[in-house]
């Protein structure tokens, strides 16, 4: 049984269902990415997953414990990280407030920790003390990352982390997100990037109209013809 697991999501904003029930999966030190259409519902069914949108049908699990009825701040307690697309990051506080602000629920020595983020984005160490709102795209991205990684979550859940970024921005973030995973994270992807997402992928789920439409490795699904005409670009 996979560390995260989402069946069955049927749910959306009080209007029509959104999601209609699809499913998606993570492990730990496993990356997955969601990928598909603008509309597919693929952010839906992340925030689904961390308790933002409430589900009419539907179970989430996390190590085989139902979470389903759990708030997001619940979800964070038993080990989820969740890096929206806009708004991550607190703008007027420094690099370093924002990393603080991520630990809040531990009551323990937070500076191995936070040291681990530096390592991960040296960046972040040289302008700790510049204020988030200050930074580039890219930069902010990193910021948010950090501050999700300082909870030491099971789980990191990422929801377009490229969007605005320049390629060679994005290539450093995927490089830094494996690397992420290699330390036993489970890391899930929401990517308009299909291309690139499926290339980093241990699995991907390709959704389309709130339903799973393909999921496999992220090789096979760079492989499947279908997968390549209708959402990658032959």
């Amino acid at each position: 049984m996979s560390l995260l697991v989402g069946e069955d999501l049927t749910g959306g904003y009080g209007g029509p269902d959104i999601l209609l029930g699809c499913g998606i999966a993570v492990d730990k030190g496993e990356i997955a990415v969601v990928v598909g259409p603008n509309g597919a519902g693929k952010s839906t069914a992340m925030k689904a997953l961390f308790g933002i949108v409430r589900l009419r049908a539907g179970t989430v699990r996390l190590d085989g414990e139902d979470i389903t009825s759990l708030a997001p701040q619940a979800r964070v307690r038993k080990g989820m990280g969740f890096v929206p697309q806009t708004e991550n990051v607190f703008t007027s506080m420094s690099v370093a407030e924002n990393l603080e602000m991520g630990a809040f629920l531990r009551d323990d020595d937070i500076s191995g920790t936070v040291a681990e983020v530096y390592d991960l984005f040296p960046m972040l160490r040289d302008k700790r003390r510049q204020p988030a709102g200050e930074l580039s795209g890219g930069q902010r991205q990193q910021v948010a990352i950090g501050r999700a990684l300082m909870n030491r979550p099971r789980v990191l859940m990422l929801d377009e982390p490229t969007a605005g970024v320049s390629p060679i921005v994005t290539q450093e973030l995927f490089k830094r997100i494996i690397d992420v995973a290699r330390g036993g994270v489970a890391v899930l992807i929401v990517e308009q990037n299909a291309r690139q997402a499926l290339e980093l992928a241990d699995k991907g789920f390709v959704l389309v109209q709130g339903r799973n439409r393909h999921t496999d490795t992220g090789a096979a699904l760079l492989a499947n013809p279908e997968v390549r005409q209708a959402f990658i670009g032959g």
